[in-house]
């Protein structure tokens, strides 16, 4: 493995079937592992919250890609017509596109690959981490919707799982409490104390960055030692 001095940062075009997806690729100096970030409920690349997790996560010297599960077409109708938004399978399959794109790539075939994902992202990231065993090093969730990954993809995760949920935010942490449940992987589920949905409230991104960067810091040391 390389380790750049430099912290790199390119727009990249992945291909999946006969669409190109945008996203953007950091590489901190002396990265340990990539984390793709799965985006929902009409978010993409440019979506603040997620990108503030980003930079938690490049200051922990892991690199970051966030890219548009959505096309600019798919993303126009999706925002009137909220049709792709919860089509799981497709979100899924552009996960794994992805995710074979940047195993592809030279100056990344050889570190960790982690998952982040956010509302119905989250449950793409988990189906595709079941699918991809033990080629995906760690698993985090935001907010996330886990439960609609089904029973069958929960119980076949093998990548160590962390789900973060806002302590106000009740109709998900019961979500999450059932699909913590099924998981059968190493797990952990963390509620921020106070914070609602979207973790406006004053500090709750931060812990939310803190406790990813950990959590991929952590088992992505270990998968590479592994290697």
């Amino acid at each position: 493995m390389t380790h750049s001095t430099l912290t790199t940062a390119r727009e990249v075009r992945i291909p999946s079937g006969d669409a190109r997806l945008y996203g953007d690729l950091v590489l901190p100096p002396g990265f340990g592992g990539v984390v793709l970030f799965a985006h929902g409920s009409g978010s993409g690349r440019h979506s603040a919250r997620n990108r503030q997790v980003a930079r938690s996560l490049q200051q922990a010297g892991i690199a970051t890609l966030l890219f548009d599960l959505l096309t600019v077409e798919e993303e126009q109708l999706d925002l009137s017509t909220r049709v792709h938004r919860f089509d799981i399978a497709l979100l899924t399959h552009r996960m794994h596109d992805a995710t074979q794109w940047l195993a592809a790539q030279p100056e990344l075939k050889d570190f960790p690959i982690g998952y982040f994902g956010a509302s119905t992202g989250s449950a793409a990231a988990l189906i595709a981490a079941a699918r991809l065993g033990d080629r995906i090093a760690a698993v985090v969730s935001r907010g996330g919707r886990p439960d609609l990954a089904g029973p069958a993809a929960l119980d076949a995760v093998t990548a160590p799982t962390l789900l973060i949920v806002g302590g106000a935010d009740h109709t998900v942490i019961e979500l999450n409490q059932e699909a913590f449940q099924r998981l059968r992987c190493h797990k952990r589920l963390e509620v921020i104390p106070g914070a609602t949905h979207l973790f406006e409230e004053r500090g709750a991104l931060e812990q939310v960055g803190h406790a990813a960067a950990s959590w991929f810091a952590k088992h992505m040391a270990t998968a590479e030692h592994e290697t």
